[in-house]
């Protein structure tokens, strides 16, 4: 009986982390959004724009708020809500595995090192939903010039009419093109951002105090603080992943590397770090709070 009581509370902490991460991941995506798209322009066409203002400026200009900056919002929520509601249920059993491995006696008491193990094997398992969500948003920020390149007018397309033609020409592989770069990003990017957020989070614990109830603006800081390790990291990463899924053409990840590095010098694997950063701390911090408070709400309203 206690095993299978135990294992009805891991089941309910899994569904809790899951709704909490789902949450956490809508709160992303409209903080966060006009300066993903300007991110992405940034890294995929460096050559069309002065910088992040310019960029933002030029694409406010041409397509306005919704179609402009908010473009690719549906995929994003979509994207967001998968990598996030997987992240977190995958990182609260992931952190499970950890305590049994290391001889730790409860998920609270974890070290930072802990945690941020935790994340690196829980990021794994939400690449896989993030990769095709990801690709059709990012080809969808990027439409204007793709299309301004390959000398045609805009052409206005749906993110289910763009997914219906990526798998049409290239099948389900299709959706999945960037999957290996998604990997080799999320993975040690994970490490620290959960490193980061909890490690900063015992930090600003006072004596005492645990680090779940260090309230509001706290959390939001320790938030800010994954954030900005997270893309510090793997920034470079990100741009080859941005180039591999908007090129359209099966492309392995160290070539495109190179070929950047090659073309265009080192500083364009840096291409769009700036509205990055500038993003990472309001969105990171919402996306926290979110979800550590409606965690906390719905432990309380089901009972642990």
């Amino acid at each position: 009986m206690a095993h299978s009581s135990e294992s009805s509370g891991n089941l309910k902490s899994g569904v809790i982390d899951f709704v909490a991460g789902s949450l956490g991941g809508v709160a992303v995506v409209y903080v966060g959004q006009p300066l993903d798209t300007v991110k992405v322009k940034m890294q995929t066409f460096p050559h069309l724009y002065k910088g992040m203002y310019d960029c933002l400026r030029t694409t406010l200009k041409n397509d306005g708020v919704i179609r402009g900056l908010y473009a690719g919002t549906t995929p994003a929520i979509m994207a967001n809500v998968a990598e996030n509601s997987v992240l977190f249920a995958a990182y609260g059993y992931c952190q499970k595995l950890v305590c049994h491995m290391t001889g730790t006696e409860s998920v609270d008491k974890l070290s930072a090192l802990g945690n941020a193990s935790a994340g690196f094997l829980a990021s794994f398992f939400s690449s896989f939903t993030l990769c095709p969500t990801e690709l059709i948003k990012c080809q969808l920020q990027a439409m204007r010039e793709v299309n301004v390149q390959g000398s045609q007018s805009a052409v206005k397309i749906t993110p289910l009419q763009l997914t219906q033609q990526i798998f049409k020409q290239y099948g389900i592989q299709g959706l999945f093109r960037g999957l290996v770069p998604t990997i080799m990003r999320e993975m040690p990017g994970y490490f620290f951002f959960f490193g980061g957020y909890e490690g900063t989070r015992e930090l600003l614990a006072k004596p005492g105090q645990s680090k779940d109830d260090i309230g509001f603006f706290r959390t939001m800081v320790a938030g800010a603080v994954g954030g900005l390790v997270l893309w510090t990291v793997i920034f470079p990463s990100d741009v080859i992943k941005s180039r591999v899924q908007i090129s359209n053409k099966s492309q392995k990840f160290l070539t495109v590397g190179m070929e950047i590095v090659k073309k265009e010098g080192v500083s364009a694997l840096y291409n769009g770090l700036k509205p990055t950063l500038v993003r990472t701390i309001p969105a990171t911090a919402a996306l926290f709070v979110v979800y550590e408070y409606s965690k906390k709400f719905m432990h309380q309203s089901f009972g642990d």
